[in-house]
């Protein structure tokens, strides 16, 4: 499985056979380049540009924007209500949890800005791979993610919605997310390539490169 970064919360998921996933597509407007992606599916956190823009994916036959359990191309997608208590009303954020048929599975938090209640947390089953926001905004700062994180257990840990250069949104660096975790030496890549014969005994946090200017076919 492939999982690749394009900025912000926006992630291109892979796997041979399977249904090819685009999670929180930007369109223009927060500063950071719109990557030419195409996906059979396209997830939706919530509504606003930099986590909404499906006009920017070509080739989606089905566009998720809601809680539900879904079975498409062979991945089994389940859609989790995790809203913003933080505000009052709550405001509406989706979870994400893609899991695929050799075991693999992949939790995009979305703009989660809370610590889940612990049937939540046990709902979710093993994790592979979570895809976290630690930037603050509207989503988690570094501590609160860590925490969310050391209930989670997941085996590799991606950090998303965080301080770029040129993203307009003001966010934390991640390195306030690294701070909080501990980590002194951390893996750098531009494809994070996850396989179910090679998984790691510890959890991992993996800092993917963003390939915004790339263009996926």
């Amino acid at each position: 499985m492939d999982i690749t970064w394009y900025g912000h919360s926006c992630f291109r998921i892979t796997e041979r056979g399977q249904s090819s996933i685009v999670t929180d597509p930007f369109g223009e407007g927060i500063g950071l380049p719109v990557p030419k992606l195409k996906a059979d599916v396209v997830t939706v956190s919530h509504n606003s540009a930099g986590h909404s823009a499906v006009e920017t994916v070509k080739g989606a036959a089905h566009i998720l924007k809601g809680a539900g359990e879904y079975e498409i191309g062979g991945v089994f997608i389940t859609g989790i209500a995790m809203h913003n208590l933080n505000e009052s009303p709550p405001r509406p954020n989706i979870a994400y949890l893609f899991e695929f048929s050799n075991g693999l599975s992949v939790l995009h938090l979305g703009d989660l800005a809370h610590i889940p209640d612990q049937s939540t947390i046990q709902s979710l089953g093993e994790v592979s791979v979570l895809l976290v926001p630690v930037g603050g905004g509207n989503g988690m700062k570094a501590s609160m993610a860590a925490e969310v994180i050391s209930l989670i257990e997941p085996l590799y840990i991606v950090p998303m919605h965080y301080a770029l250069p040129d993203l307009t949104i003001d966010l934390d660096g991640v390195d306030k997310f690294l701070k909080a975790m501990g980590v002194t030496r951390v893996q750098e890549d531009d494809v994070l390539r996850v396989s179910s014969g090679s998984l790691p005994e510890q959890p991992q946090v993996v800092l993917l490169n963003p390939q915004a200017r790339s263009v996926t076919a």
